[in-house]
């Protein structure tokens, strides 16, 4: 039993670890090999090189697939709880690294899922001590949390003036190729208001082009309200008491704006003030 126990705690500290040489090598080797399957994988989408070398490179992809899978077994073997971990983030994008290979025995176009992978190499931000970025990731979904009502509501608005705009383009160019029902209109509608434009179906009539003149203007003016949104409440995260602070050691931000160390992990706090580099703590 204490066999055991040593070995999950050394193979733990190799796995999760980060400050030990074995650890940063683990991870370095870990993200090598993430971005190598990644590139197998789109490589071998490729029909010249898939008729070539398909047999070598689904070897690879399997290779990577049983490697990958033995490491998720050892996270899962290391860990107190592994319940947690298998639902936390990381953990799960770990699982769906692995899965697409197995489905594609069933379903084989499931396999080019597979670049779900290059989600792993977020662990580089740890790696590399990056932890600062990903304060500022924090406070940009802070942000955009704090604007999910207001994003809702205007994508329901969009959603009402494309169904009457749909209606009334469908009266128009009634009977026109494309416009042979309200949802192939509203369909048009919302492809030209968001300035998509594929170009599969346009308007006939004099009047119907210039109802999509209308709605292509229409489209300009209601494109920049999503990012105004975001960006005040954006400014309004950053404006408040600690929103800039940001711990160096655990990435914790909505520290005071004076603060010195971390208020959850003790660590050295930086104050990220606009337009200035935040100065060394002793």
């Amino acid at each position: 039993m204490a066999e055991r126990a040593a070995w999950r705690v050394t193979a733990y500290r190799i796995i999760f670890g980060h400050d030990t040489p074995a650890g940063r090598g683990f991870d370095v080797a870990l993200i090598v090999a993430i971005l190598v399957s990644v590139v197998v994988v789109v490589v071998e989408s490729v029909p010249a090189v898939r008729s070539r070398y398909g047999a070598a490179l689904m070897t690879i992809e399997w290779g990577f697939t049983i490697l990958f899978t033995i490491e998720y077994a050892l996270r899962l073997a290391c860990v107190r709880y592994p319940g947690r971990y298998a639902t936390s983030f990381f953990g799960v994008i770990d699982l769906a690294s692995i899965l697409p290979t197995y489905l594609g025995l069933i379903f084989p176009a499931t396999h080019y899922l597979l670049v779900i992978r290059i989600l792993r190499v977020l662990r580089v931000f740890r790696i590399l001590k990056l932890v600062e970025y990903v304060g500022e990731a924090d406070v940009l979904m802070v942000a955009i949390r704090e604007s999910r009502r207001k994003i809702l509501v205007f994508i329901a608005t969009v959603l009402t003036i494309a169904v009457i705009l749909g209606a009334v383009v469908y009266v128009i160019e009634s009977g026109t190729p494309g416009f042979q029902s309200i949802p192939s209109s509203i369909y048009w509608t919302i492809v030209t208001i968001t300035t998509v434009g594929y170009g599969d179906i346009a308007p006939q009539t004099p009047l119907g082009q210039g109802m999509a003149s209308v709605i292509m203007l229409l489209g300009y003016a209601l494109v920049a309200v999503p990012t105004g949104i975001v960006t005040v409440e954006l400014s309004r995260v950053r404006g408040s008491p600690g929103g800039g602070a940001t711990c160096r050691a655990c990435g914790a931000t909505g520290h005071d704006p004076d603060a010195r160390f971390c208020k959850r992990c003790g660590g050295q706090v930086a104050v990220a003030a606009v337009g200035a580099a935040s100065p060394p703590i002793p």
